[in-house]
């Protein structure tokens, strides 16, 4: 049985967010690389859209974390627990997230994003050209680079496929290429 139709069995077929029924799709949250039911919600098209783009975010939809944030589901709890610290400028976030608990493995994963995070304390990363880099983007290399550790050159024109950001710096991205996990800097990279 493929994602989907299990996040659809699992959530009744509605928005494990708001509860609508129309519009669904399934999401996986960043930064993981592949769909599973750990890490993958069923959401409604509104749902999505806002979470997505923080310029669209209407404050009273997301009232209804006030019960999604119980969930028995991890994907739920952890997109509730983003969706609160994005909104905690609002005032009632705030006390529902003093009443919510993640274990510390799913605490990890909810920061990966950064947004428990200021605005102005967010770490950025962006390419060569100064476009924003995120997690799960793609990218190419504008420079021959040896791999530090190997014989392993990486070539000008390389494309770069689901980056991963580095949290604590700005400047390193991780990816794959040949088959092998690196760390790169974000100056050798120009967005896809």
């Amino acid at each position: 049985m493929n994602i989907e139709k299990q996040l659809k069995q699992r959530s009744q077929n509605t928005c494990e967010l708001c509860k609508q029924t129309e519009n669904l799709q399934g999401y996986t949250l960043e930064p993981a690389t592949e769909a599973s039911l750990d890490y993958s919600l069923l959401m409604c098209s509104t749902c999505l859209s806002q979470m997505n783009q923080s310029n669209l975010i209407e404050a009273n939809h997301w009232r209804c974390l006030n019960d999604s944030m119980w969930s028995e589901h991890q994907a739920v709890q952890i997109a509730s627990w983003r969706m609160l610290h994005r909104l905690k400028k609002e005032g009632w976030p705030q006390d529902l997230l003093d009443m919510m608990y993640l274990d510390e493995a799913a605490l990890n994963f909810a920061k990966a994003l950064g947004d428990d995070q200021d605005e102005e304390d967010k770490i950025i990363h962006r390419d060569v050209n100064g476009a924003v880099l995120q997690a799960g983007d793609s990218v190419v290399l504008i420079k021959d680079l040896k791999v530090k550790g190997s014989s392993m050159v990486a070539k000008q024109g390389t494309a770069v496929r689901r980056i991963a950001l580095d949290h604590d710096n700005e400047k390193y991205i991780e990816g794959k290429v040949d088959g092998t996990q690196i760390v790169i800097i974000t100056d050798y990279v120009k967005k896809i």
